[in-house]
């Protein structure tokens, strides 16, 4: 099983959103090697069909999961286990899965969604959490890191000010395994603050790869100045 103590530093997230120009896997694993070329220790790509080009194309650890959209359900990070198995046998090292604790779809259990990961398909697993008691709980079901990923994305986290770095903190200082940040990291010193504040991984997205959203920033700032 892949050691995710072993990581440390920058993951880059490349994902497009599905009517972008760049949902493409054969450029979603180009932006991949040129985050691998430049520095960062590992990938977040979503979609089989995505991790399949990347792990082509490169060697180094990539984090997966499917976004699926369950109408019974508001988990859509690899919410099941048949979701985690395709993460897997397209070459993911490491299963990212929603820990929040709302309803699973198919009534599914965190704890045992992690042990069938991690014995059936040989996999350790990322919990997604937006608390501590979410990351406290995960961890007890046996996830083998957290990350902050869904901090501002749930009901009871909305308005949240991101990067989470607060609760970076605290999640070092409650937990045994490695803690992640993701979301909402736009600037290197909000990565390097992440990890003065006990952080091992920072994912950053949207800043280097969400170039659909960058340019309509920019666009809309055009706009709002009348020019």
């Amino acid at each position: 099983m892949f050691d995710v103590r072993s990581l440390r530093g920058l993951v880059v997230s490349c994902q497009a959103p599905a009517d972008s120009p760049l949902h493409d896997p054969v450029i979603i694993a180009a932006l991949a090697a040129t985050a691998c070329q430049n520095g960062a220790v590992g990938v977040r790509i979503d979609s089989p069909e995505h991790i399949r080009a990347v792990r082509a194309r490169l060697d180094s650890p990539i984090i997966g999961l499917w976004k699926q959209s369950h109408p019974q359900s508001e988990v859509y990070i690899t919410p099941t286990f048949a979701d985690a198995r395709a993460v897997a046998e397209s070459g993911a090292d490491l299963i990212a899965v929603d820990a929040t604790g709302r309803p699973r779809p198919g009534r599914e259990h965190l704890a045992t969604l992690i042990e069938r990961i991690h014995n059936e398909l040989g996999k350790p697993v990322l919990a997604d959490v937006a608390t501590l008691e979410e990351a406290q709980a995960a961890a007890r079901c046996g996830a083998d890191c957290v990350a902050t990923t869904l901090c501002g994305y749930t009901d009871r986290t909305a308005g949240e000010p991101l990067p989470a770095i607060e609760l970076v903190a605290a999640l070092s200082a409650n937990l045994d395994v490695p803690v992640w940040c993701e979301g909402g990291v736009s600037e290197p010193e909000q990565l390097a603050l992440a990890m003065v504040r006990g952080a091992r991984v920072v994912v950053v997205g949207t800043a280097l790869t969400g170039i659909d959203h960058r340019v309509r920033m920019f666009v809309r700032a055009q706009t709002e100045s009348g020019q």
